[in-house]
């Protein structure tokens, strides 16, 4: 009896370890497959990181259009940005120009 015993049990340790390897397989495939957990996560990120590009997008597209609707209507909005940009002066104005370095002398201690 003892020996009707013996070849079944080979075949008992072969199942378990068939069964692990298909069960590994299957989390590899869940874990790095192309629809997998990495790949979901990368999409999530991605997705944050879009969402934010878009936020700072959306408030840029507002402000040119406070822009626009300055340069629409408003004149004084022309002269400040001739001023700034363009380094225009009304006529009559004087301009002072300074020099870069500071003309006070340095002191030491």
């Amino acid at each position: 009896m003892a020996t009707g015993k013996e070849p079944g049990l080979p075949v008992k340790k072969m199942i378990p370890s068939w069964l692990i390897l298909i069960v590994l397989a299957m989390f590899g495939f869940a874990l790095l497959g192309e629809r997998g957990v990495l790949r979901a996560l990368q999409s999530y990120h991605h997705k944050q990181d879009l969402e934010q590009q878009l936020s700072v997008l959306q408030e840029q597209k507002e402000q040119l259009r406070k822009e626009i609707r300055l340069l629409q209507k408003d004149r004084d909005h022309w002269e400040q940005l001739a001023r700034k940009e363009l380094g225009m002066v009304r006529e009559g104005e004087l301009i002072y120009q300074f020099s870069g370095e500071a003309s006070l002398p340095m002191v030491n201690e």
